[in-house]
């Protein structure tokens, strides 16, 4: 086996450099590192090309009947290909008024996602639930995987509403006694940009 060892392989001008021929198995050792400072294409698909997360650690609540923005739970990405997938995690830790319900929706810009099918009067909605225990906190989590086909800058976010008398909470429970007992919580979203 011969070595070359030079500081630079350029191709000539308006050609693209090839390293081996098809079939040809180009191995890496162990202990060597590939950098890579420009753009990685034709490696195939699943590559994670970014993550972004916001965390809210404060608290919050709402009365509201409709849907309406949480607070500080929104995260801005911009898709890299329109064949790029967005992988979105969103986790909340809610308390409701006793014997009330809350509920919770994925929004990607103005459009709902992962929420159920209309049924009658019931709320559509990613997560939801009653909450029969005001000293305790419930943790929703929202795992989805979507297909925004667009390279424009996208926001993901969490909408809240309460049932009608009721008060819905964020990283704490109803009671909020200054106890053991009593959690504070925190919340975040995720999502990741998955190429084709």
């Amino acid at each position: 086996m011969s070595t070359l060892e030079t500081n630079l392989i350029q191709p000539a001008t308006g050609t693209a450099l090839q390293v081996g021929a098809s079939g040809d198995t180009i191995t890496v050792p162990s202990g060597a590192t590939i950098v890579n400072s420009g753009t990685a294409t034709g490696f195939g698909g699943g590559k994670v090309l970014q993550v972004v997360q916001t965390v809210k650690t404060d608290t919050d609540s709402t009365t509201a009947t409709s849907f309406n923005d949480i607070s500080g739970m929104s995260v801005a990405i911009t898709p890299a290909a329109t064949s790029s997938k967005i992988l979105v995690f969103a986790n909340t830790n809610t308390g409701e008024t006793i014997n009330y319900s809350g509920s919770i929706q994925l929004m990607r810009d103005t459009t709902a996602l992962f929420i159920g099918d209309a049924s009658s009067s019931r709320t559509r909605a990613s997560a939801g639930g009653l909450m029969p225990n005001g000293r305790t906190s419930q943790q929703r989590n929202i795992h989805y995987l979507d297909s925004p086909s667009s390279t424009s800058a996208l926001t993901y976010k969490l909408q809240w509403l309460a049932e009608s008398g009721g008060t819905l909470y964020l990283n704490r429970d109803a009671g909020d006694a200054d106890a053991a007992y009593s959690t504070r919580a925190a919340s975040s979203i995720t999502v990741m940009e998955i190429g084709a």
